[in-house]
């Protein structure tokens, strides 16, 4: 009988591991982001309520379902892995573009007029030098999204260390 050994370090797997996979919002296309300013355009309540709530939202519902489907079936999926944050198509899973995580230095949070309405904002990628490895428009809750990037990332950065260490205690 073989005996399979364990990992270096628990919990550790030596393949790629799904942890999130978000949808963008309807805030992520130009039609929802329009749609988004108009909702919130008069301020006024009347119930506590917004007048542009009361008034357009209705008549716009089609408008926005059909949107939310056509981003659903045609649009993309923001794939967080252990190792990589990927763009993925919608239909078919297909990869269109990956970065690493290790490349990952900063993960910044961007709210476009118009995406307040959805609680979703524009996350932006950057590596050491601050430029921008990928943008992810219309993330709903940004902000939670964000912090399990800098979680995973972080776990990675600690992982790669860890393994160093022990194959230096090897090689000496």
């Amino acid at each position: 009988m073989a005996t399979q050994r364990p990992p270096a370090i628990s919990g550790v797997s030596s393949g790629q591991t799904l942890i999130m996979a978000v949808y963008p919002s309807i805030a992520a296309a130009t039609m929802g982001k329009l749609l988004g300013r108009l909702y919130e355009s008069m301020p006024m309540r009347i119930c506590g309520i917004k007048l542009s709530h009361l008034l357009f939202c209705l008549p716009t519902a089609g408008l926005a379902v059909g949107g939310y489907f056509i981003l659903k079936i045609f649009g993309e999926v923001y794939a967080l892995t252990n190792r990589t944050l990927q763009l993925r198509r919608s239909l078919g899973n297909q990869l269109i573009r990956e970065v690493k995580l290790a490349d990952v230095n900063q993960v910044v949070i961007r709210q476009e007029p118009g995406q307040e309405f959805y609680p979703a904002a524009d996350i932006y990628l950057l590596n050491n030098a601050g430029d921008t490895l990928m943008t992810l428009p219309g993330v709903p809750r940004a902000d939670v999204f964000r912090q399990t990037i800098l979680e995973a990332r972080n776990a990675l950065n600690q992982v790669t260390a860890s393994l160093a260490t022990i194959n230096a205690r090897h090689a000496g």
